[in-house]
């Protein structure tokens, strides 16, 4: 259950994502395993949760509740950010990605972000995938509906965000306190755990974008502004 925190505006667009999954899944952190693309890689099925091409377009998905995992006769959701950043701008991307078979993957919220503003794209496990521009402010999601207040974890945390600069956000993500179904960065239960985290932000008018990346729990792991 990842979580991804957008915040946008006139200034562009700010985003935190801690990425949770199986502590024994391996993965590498960003770099350009793909040309054109930094992105984190997924050693199992070889796709990535989050990354950012040169054009500043950044891409990020994440499973919907009850489908951790991979499942036989699903393409792995690990190719989406990948799709996405093939474009060159998060609408083009959004306006491509929209006429996928969904039914292809297990559920997914995909999120595509540049400068200019960010979608979502929801999958739903049938027909094509639902997309919607995302409004100015700030926005939380995590396996479910955007901005849910009944989900623990947005309930919590968002209203923390929302108050925050960009600047602060680092602290937010680290957070581990709080009971289990709430917390934002995860302890270890079962196995699964967050593993990783970034900020990225994506100024506007366009500038020079920055990744600042977190190779383990972010109470941990200092954040890394890696070379883009």
């Amino acid at each position: 259950m990842c979580s991804i925190i957008l915040r946008i505006g006139a200034q562009g667009v700010f985003i935190g994502a801690n990425r949770d999954e199986m502590v024994e899944r391996a993965w590498e952190p960003p770099g350009e395993f793909w040309p054109g693309v930094i992105a984190g890689r997924d050693r199992l099925a070889g796709g990535t949760w989050l990354g950012m091409n040169r054009h500043g377009v950044a891409a990020a998905v994440l499973n919907r509740t009850g489908t951790l995992g991979p499942a036989a006769g699903k393409r792995s959701r690990g190719e989406l950010p990948l799709l996405a950043l093939r474009e060159s701008s998060a609408e083009a991307a959004a306006r491509v990605l929209a006429g996928l078979d969904a039914g292809a993957y297990r559920p997914f919220n995909l999120v595509v972000a540049n400068a200019a503003g960010a979608f979502l794209l929801r999958g739903l496990g049938a027909e094509k995938p639902d997309v919607a521009r995302l409004g100015e402010g700030v926005s939380m999601i995590t396996s479910g509906e955007p901005n849910d207040a009944a989900h623990p974890r947005i309930a919590r945390h968002l209203p923390r965000f929302a108050a925050a600069a960009f600047e602060d956000w680092a602290a937010l993500l680290a957070d581990a306190t709080g009971p289990w179904e709430s917390a934002l960065n995860i302890p270890e239960k079962d196995g699964f755990a967050t593993v990783c985290s970034s900020l990225i932000a994506l100024p506007c008018p366009p500038g020079k974008a920055q990744w600042r990346f977190a190779a383990g729990r972010p109470d941990v792991a200092a954040f890394v502004a890696l070379a883009l």
